[in-house]
């Protein structure tokens, strides 16, 4: 389980080049990476969205990224692309029965093409070791938000497993209730016939139908089918934040079935504290990615 909080810096020199990456990642929905590169390097935004991309899922990412020591060389003259002009320019001359032939001045005229920049070569070289960098930042970033996961899965254990503990107590006071609410039945119907015959098939009949009332099995079964989910996706390899989040939404369904059906002050109680605990491991969950 990773954290979605979590901060590295990683910086790397190779031929006079400094690059230096920090990143600081927060919570958020979805994935959103804010990256910051120099000028010289702006075109290669995207190429650094996509290294992100693979590595993170979730979270509002922060990347800021510093070259040092990069600099742009002199252009190169093509000296194999100026003979081609000017032998171009020769037979031209020939062809057309120019007298004159073409001299330096007559070359220089295409002086565009007779330079090669060197900023796309100084570019890729520079690039080459901001990927570098970004990359071994981006390990670093991982690390930390999985030693916080492990501090997050440390605490949601627990809460879980207070719940457990709560569901047990619910479940021991649920199949105590039908015997109670019999004989406070039969209490009140003697106090109300104290004479008369009670008719014990009809009374009978009342119980069932109270017992369907107060049954709460089914939801505590259900229940604990989510836990159990839960403690699988506490174990998962892959990011399980927002499966989570759908969870959470399915165990608070079942407690608040499980509340108003009850109908008992001691259950009422113990479906507060597991509410109580549902909203921390929500909290907790938002850091989850």
């Amino acid at each position: 389980m990773n954290s979605m909080t979590g901060f590295a810096k990683s910086e790397t020199t190779e031929n006079g080049i400094t690059a230096t990456v920090e990143i600081r990642s927060v919570n958020g929905k979805y994935l959103d990476a804010s990256i910051r590169l120099p000028r010289s390097l702006a075109t290669k935004e995207n190429d650094a969205r996509d290294i992100i991309r693979k590595a993170v899922s979730r979270g509002n990412i922060s990347v800021n990224i510093n070259v040092e020591g990069a600099k742009n060389s002199a252009p190169k003259f093509n000296e194999d692309i100026a003979v081609e002009h000017f032998t171009a320019l020769k037979n031209l001359s020939k062809k057309l029965k120019i007298k004159e032939q073409p001299g330096l001045s007559d070359l220089l005229h295409f002086s565009q093409n007779l330079w090669e920049s060197s900023a796309d070569e100084q570019t890729e070289q520079t690039w080459a070791i901001v990927q570098k960098t970004l990359a071994e930042s981006l390990q670093y970033l991982d690390a930390a938000r999985k030693n916080e996961g492990k501090e997050l899965a440390k605490d949601l254990k627990n809460r879980i497993k207070r719940i457990e503990d709560i569901l047990a107590k619910i479940e021991e006071k649920s199949a105590r209730r039908v015997p109670e609410e019999r004989e406070k039945i039969r209490q009140r119907i003697a106090q109300l016939f104290e004479s008369d015959e009670i008719d014990e098939q009809r009374l009978q009949m009342e119980i069932v139908l109270l017992a369907d009332r107060l049954d709460i099995s089914e939801e505590c079964v259900r229940l604990r089918s989510h836990i159990k989910f839960y403690h699988d996706l506490l174990k998962s390899p892959e990011p399980v934040g927002r499966k989570m989040n759908f969870l959470l939404q399915e165990l608070h369904r079942e407690i608040n079935t499980i509340g108003s059906k009850a109908n008992d002050a001691e259950i009422a109680h113990h479906v507060v504290e597991v509410k109580e605990e549902l909203e921390r491991i929500r909290e907790q969950t938002q850091n989850i990615e």
